[in-house]
């Protein structure tokens, strides 16, 4: 007889994402582009992510929703229950790399840094969702500046010949110091080096308030940046965990684990 299935669901601020397990492993994933709520970004992922498995809603056992809108789509009944995303990210982390210890979890509106023990059981957690300057959001903000795509960054700054500072702590006055310097002629590599030094100062001021350690990896899509990678390793002065799935699931993968263990929502 077949494991019972479990699924998790973590709508962001940019993008969605769903995860199935069955029998601790995963099944399926999908990550799409936010809708204009919550429920409609749920509804689609989650219909995108059970066509592409061939799953009816019938054939999951349990849904556990994290990330924005997370009561909301309980509520609705999308999720069986909704827990938090220090949690999921924890969780999800801590599944993929038991060996992990810090998770530096960068999504597209706030930062976190998560401590997790042996078991993947929360520690202790800081957060800064007060500027959107050391997030995803940033970074999109600054690859329309300088007229590439989000994915491009990371590659563009890799090709610098030198690293344009950027002296704004603001996201709106950075996008200013950025569109000056081009106007300057600075090359855009340089500013994409100056861009993904900018946003792993941030990040890694936020991982020495809550202290880190060695086993440290990062999750969201940020995670997907090489050039942010490498700086957060320059200034930590360690090297990360390479995240063995899409570290932008990890949270909706945490969701799925939680829903498996039946964890009641908070």
């Amino acid at each position: 007889m077949a494991s019972s299935i479990f699924c998790g669901v973590d709508v962001g601020s940019l993008t969605a994402q769903a995860v199935v397990l069955q029998g601790g492993r995963v099944l399926g994933a999908r990550s799409i582009r936010v809708k204009p709520s919550p429920v409609d970004s749920a509804r689609a992922v989650i219909g995108d992510l059970f066509t592409a498995c061939d799953l009816t809603r019938e054939a999951v056992t349990r849904t556990v929703a994290t990330g924005y809108g997370r009561q909301t789509l309980e509520e609705r009944g999308l999720a069986d229950a909704n827990i938090s995303e220090i949690s999921c990210h924890g969780t999800g982390a801590h599944h993929l790399l038991p060996s992990v210890r810090t998770i530096i979890d960068i999504g597209g509106q706030d930062a976190k840094v998560i401590r997790v023990d042996e078991h993947g059981g929360i520690v202790d957690f800081v957060m800064n969702d007060k500027c959107a300057s050391g997030t995803g959001r940033f970074l999109e903000l600054m690859s329309r500046t300088l007229g590439v795509e989000l994915e491009e960054l990371g590659e563009l700054a890799r090709g610098a010949r030198r690293i344009e500072e950027l002296t704004s702590r603001c996201s709106i006055f950075c996008e200013t110091e950025v569109l000056h310097a081009l106007q300057r002629g600075v090359d855009r590599r340089d500013l994409a080096a100056g861009i993904t030094r900018a946003i792993g100062e941030r990040a890694a001021a936020l991982a020495r308030r809550l202290g880190i350690e060695p086993e440290t990896t990062m999750s969201g899509g940020v995670a997907k940046n090489a050039a942010v990678r490498v700086e957060l390793e320059r200034l930590l002065n360690l090297r990360l965990l390479a995240c063995p799935a899409d570290p932008q699931i990890v949270g909706a993968l945490g969701a799925a684990v939680l829903a498996a263990q039946g964890e009641p929502g908070r």
